[in-house]
């Protein structure tokens, strides 16, 4: 006797090896795409005087590195009290993306469609209104929050006769407001698509976050002529080990506990500038409070136009 679907070839199941296999060169290709469109739209300020030492430079990632928490979610913040979005978007996603990082199970595929919605709040917004609305969010909620330990290592690079530029996965324009701000050479960050000046609501390839960040360094070298054995780094976080690596002089600054591990086994430069307390509890919820702050940006998929 023969069942119904004997002979019949049953479906395969997907093989989810070969499927990220598949998936890596598409996310290689979104990481080079941000990488060059970081590097292409980096500022250098005409004011600067010429570098006495133009083949070496220092890159200094943002978050929890040269900032105290995620700018990211202090521009959101700042949208949000000129009313991009909702309250209720805003918790809920940043909810949802705390929940995920805590508890481990946050799908590949709902991270890289989160990225790619992150800055799509500003769709139908100009290039110029969020240029000057980051200027004012700057001084109102990210100013106070620069670490000045973070602040005199960029200072003493610049001394040297270095370039100094942020690498960031913020969006471009509030990254060059705050190495504006502090003098620096220029930076480095998410790019978003714009059409006539006009927002579209889409990214030139990914975040600017983890192999995209080395990227765009590789890129801004080969225009610059910077020698990357004699570059400095500085990062927080085990995500930006493709940068670390990538320079001759790393330095984990209030680093998460994977990146701290890593710099002491490879006997990197390290450097805290949070105290006990606040150390301790870092190295517990960084990674929430990093996913929180991408989702609340997120969640201003739905825009309330003003």
């Amino acid at each position: 006797m023969t069942t119904p679907d004997e002979g019949l070839e049953r479906p395969q199941r997907a093989d989810p090896v070969s499927r990220e296999r598949r998936r890596l060169p598409d996310l290689q290709q979104r990481s080079r795409l941000a990488g060059e469109a970081a590097a292409a739209a980096a500022e250098v300020e005409a004011s600067l005087d010429a570098p006495a030492d133009p083949a070496s430079a220092a890159f200094f990632d943002v978050d929890n590195t040269l900032m105290q928490g995620a700018s990211i979610f202090h521009l959101a913040r700042g949208l949000h009290r000129r009313e991009f979005f909702t309250t209720r978007d805003l918790l809920g996603a940043a909810w949802k993306q705390a929940y995920f990082r805590v508890v481990g199970v946050e799908d590949p595929e709902h991270v890289a469609e989160a990225r790619a919605s992150a800055l799509s709040f500003i769709a139908g917004h100009t290039v110029a209104e969020l240029q000057e609305l980051s200027e004012e969010i700057f001084d109102e909620g990210m100013a106070h929050r620069i670490w000045p330990g973070t602040r005199a290592l960029a200072q003493l690079h610049l001394d040297r006769g270095q370039r100094v530029w942020l690498v960031t996965a913020a969006p471009i324009e509030i990254a060059q407001i705050i190495a504006r701000r502090l003098g620096l050479t220029g930076a480095m960050g998410t790019v978003a698509e714009h059409v006539d000046g006009v927002y579209t609501g889409r990214l030139v390839g990914d975040m600017l976050h983890g192999p995209a960040k080395a990227e765009a360094v590789r890129a801004l070298a080969a225009r610059e002529g910077l020698d990357l054995a004699r570059c400095s780094a500085y990062s927080d976080s085990a995500n930006d080990l493709p940068l670390l690596g990538l320079v001759g002089d790393p330095c984990a600054v209030n680093p998460d506990h994977r990146l701290r591990a890593h710099a002491r086994e490879q006997g990197w430069r390290i450097r805290d500038y949070r105290n006990g307390r606040k150390a301790a509890r870092a190295g517990l919820i960084a990674g929430a409070l990093a996913g929180a702050a991408t989702g609340a940006v997120a969640a201003g998929v739905r825009v309330r136009r003003r």
